[in-house]
């Protein structure tokens, strides 16, 4: 399915947003995460369906002034 990610569109077969993380290779303890605009806590990656179309932010903390 298509979906966009940080803005970008990108194919994916991920169901959860746990496996889309894991599937782009990206390490879930060190980002932030919101699907369609909705915050979505850690807690939950495993149970966060996504589906076709759905826009997720995916952001890493940074340090600087």
């Amino acid at each position: 399915m298509r979906i966009q990610l940080n803005g970008r569109p990108i194919e994916t077969e991920a169901n959860t947003l746990a496996e889309l993380l894991q599937e782009q290779q990206i390490d879930a303890s060190c980002v932030a995460s919101a699907v369609d605009g909705e915050f979505v806590p850690r807690s939950r990656y495993d149970a966060q369906h996504i589906t076709a179309g759905c826009q997720l932010e995916i952001l890493s903390p940074m340090q600087g002034g």
